[in-house]
């Protein structure tokens, strides 16, 4: 991992070499930037990347010290069963945490795939549980950080369509990058057909298939890997039953 520590490896107490963009800069915005209670947080924070494409962040089974903030690129979750095949857990953006479910057994439960170029923001956990029992409202946002993939399981759940899987995971995407600051409606899939298709619990073909189809009816338009959804409200509707209100 040393050899992908930025030349901004360790943050000082100074507001201004503290990243906010950060998925955990509202933490710091809670306590406020520069406050001594949050020295222990920036020093053990680390700038770590860039990441190419197919390199692990971590692997399954590594020893858990930290959390990861994606602060740029696309990265995917997986778990290798016996056979050596891969299921997707998730999908991350820049200003989103992976690693929160580790901290039960202290063991990585799956690798951490880059799937283009990407950094992060490195925080040592323990850091960060001591603050958070000193700061009632860093707990509370940590406690939102560490609920928010059990929401996403709960979206796979349940004997649902490819069209209502598909359509739900379009628009939730869409949705993330809008509370980021960019369109939800024009967004490139990072993640192949089979990331997709693995992650849905459906077959690469029936993913392929139900994108023509969409594309067909004209909800969404496609071109190379940038993706347009076009009729939003309607693929809403579509997975409205796999989606949060």
């Amino acid at each position: 991992m040393s050899g992908h520590l930025a030349p901004d490896a360790v943050a000082t107490d100074g507001a201004t070499d503290f990243c906010r963009t950060c998925a955990l800069s509202s933490v710091c915005a809670m306590v406020g930037y520069g406050k001594p209670e949050l020295s222990p947080l920036h020093s053990l924070m680390e700038h770590l990347g860039p990441y190419r494409a197919g390199e692990a962040v971590f692997h399954q089974g590594d020893p858990f010290e930290a959390v990861y903030a994606v602060r740029a690129g696309t990265v995917k979750t997986r778990q290798l069963d016996h056979q050596g095949r891969e299921h997707v857990l998730g999908f991350f953006l820049p200003g989103e945490v992976i690693g929160l479910d580790a901290i039960y057994p202290d063991r990585f439960p799956c690798d951490a795939v880059a799937l283009d170029d990407a950094q992060f923001c490195r925080f040592s956990f323990p850091a960060m549980s001591v603050l958070a029992t000193r700061q009632p409202a860093v707990q509370r946002h940590l406690f939102r950080l560490i609920s928010r993939p059990l929401g996403a399981a709960r979206l796979l759940a349940g004997d649902h369509s490819a069209d209502e899987r598909l359509a739900a995971f379009l628009v939730d995407l869409g949705e993330r990058h809008a509370v980021r600051g960019f369109s939800g409606t024009h967004y490139q899939l990072s993640m192949s057909r089979s990331d997709i298709a693995s992650y849905l619990s459906l077959a690469a073909e029936t993913v392929s298939r139900t994108l023509s189809r969409f594309r067909a009816k004209g909800l969404v338009a496609i071109k190379g890997r940038v993706l347009h959804l076009r009729d939003q409200q309607q693929l809403r509707e579509l997975g409205q039953n796999l989606l949060t209100a």
